[in-house]
């Protein structure tokens, strides 16, 4: 089982080993795809989470009894392609690999498959060619 969570830790847990516990003791692979955390303050991380459906309910648990919040990662990213003049400039900041500048033609592709919903491209756009949806 594969699912992609926004995790929202209250400022009292940010520095507890959650995602280590999550690893050691229900065997969930975590793959971190952003994180927004800081000392004394609510944390987020979003999360891909893979394992059998047993561990997946195990460790929901566990995260849940530590006050964590568990959301279905339902954002992306949006991006109005007949609009881009191709400079690369969000490209320059997805570490995903969802923009990247195709070296022949000069031209942007975006692989929204790839995207993790960063938000890095929002703000890199000199145009604003890139919205959030919340669907």
């Amino acid at each position: 089982m594969k699912k992609r969570l926004v995790l929202t830790f209250p400022a009292n847990r940010v520095e507890d080993p959650i995602v280590y516990h999550l690893i050691k003791d229900f065997d969930v692979l975590v793959n971190i795809l952003n994180a927004d955390i800081t000392p004394g303050r609510e944390g987020k991380l979003l999360v891909e989470l893979k394992a059998p459906s047993d561990n997946m309910a195990k460790a929901e648990e566990f995260m849940l009894h530590r006050n964590i919040k568990l959301s279905p990662a339902i954002k992306n990213i949006l991006l109005r392609e007949n609009e881009c003049v191709h400079c690369g400039s969000c490209s320059a900041v997805c570490f995903a690999d969802a923009l990247r500048m195709d070296i022949k033609t000069r031209k942007l592709i975006f692989s929204p498959d790839k995207c993790i919903a960063c938000e890095l491209c929002l703000k890199a756009c000199p145009l604003n060619l890139f919205s959030l949806n919340l669907a």
